[in-house]
């Protein structure tokens, strides 16, 4: 799933292709608005909120979008081909006389009046890029449930906005503490850091191609992605495991040499460490 960062700029990607211009098209491939045109509406703006898209219409409309796994918005230029996927994948074109936004594999895809965007993304907790952020709010939000793993408590959307599971495993590492730390078990001094450490990381990633969290030559990540490699401060194997709490569980990155807490329950790791033999291979 997309981080914050990514869906940052594909926002911007949006807007800068299409805001302040009239649709000259509209297709909706989906069976709720298959009948919906907006052609003749300018454009207002795009914004991102947390992993979600909101993209605003002359008339109180907005179209909100989460890519959710594998969804993806493209912008191509006047003749340019359609390079995103085959047609089928086509969930939503919107087209001005010199641009034209498609987006593909959107498992969510919502019409709704602008007066309403709070009613999908009120529940979310601040943005680390958006206007509200706030890191105390943040802070409270994640101890507000001390016994919760660490890893769990970031990945939720409703404590702060925009962590997925690269930057869970980025951030654990960093703070020197396994994913299955309870919150209120963090030091005292890792605590307060944590919301500005996560913006910081955020930020400094929305405007790059390849994310990068390390500042060491040739290694963009200090863990995620990296098992069953050295680690890149004590060379011991990074290792990986599922987390979750049952309905949804993610692969996650851990040194547990660099990283001091709780592990997995012993077996879990397996899922994973067999898959990443056969793709390094």
């Amino acid at each position: 799933m997309p981080e914050g960062d990514t869906v940052w700029q594909t926002a911007r990607r949006l807007h800068d292709a299409l805001a302040g211009k009239v649709l000259t098209r509209s297709d909706f491939r989906v069976p709720k608005y298959a009948t919906v045109d907006l052609a003749g509406r300018s454009v207002l703006d795009t914004v991102s909120r947390g992993k979600h898209l909101l993209t605003r219409f002359e008339g109180g409309l907005t179209l909100h979008s989460h890519l959710l796994m594998e969804g993806a918005w493209k912008v191509y230029g006047g003749g340019e081909r359609w390079k995103g996927g085959p047609a089928h994948q086509i969930r939503a074109v919107l087209a001005t006389a010199d641009r034209t936004a498609v987006g593909y594999r959107l498992q969510v895809l919502e019409l709704m009046r602008t007066t309403e965007e709070e009613r999908t993304v009120g529940h979310l907790g601040p943005d680390l890029l958006g206007p509200d952020w706030d890191p105390d709010l943040a802070l409270a939000n994640l101890l507000a449930a001390p016994s919760r793993p660490l890893g769990e408590a970031l990945l939720d959307q409703r404590n702060l906005a925009g962590i997925g599971n690269v930057y869970k495993s980025e951030l654990c590492f960093l703070l020197g503490v396994t994913p299955w730390l309870p919150v209120g078990a963090l030091p005292a001094e890792h605590a307060p850091k944590l919301p500005a450490l996560a913006k910081k990381l955020l930020e400094a990633n929305r405007d790059r191609v390849v994310r990068r969290t390390t500042g060491v030559r040739g290694q963009d990540l200090f863990v995620y992605g990296r098992a069953p490699r050295p680690c890149l401060r004590c060379g011991t194997s990074v290792r990986v495991a599922d987390q979750g709490d049952g309905s949804q569980e993610r692969p996650t990155y851990w040194c547990p040499r660099c990283q001091a807490g709780p592990a997995p329950a012993p077996g879990s790791p397996q899922k994973w460490r067999d898959r990443y033999r056969r793709t390094s291979n």
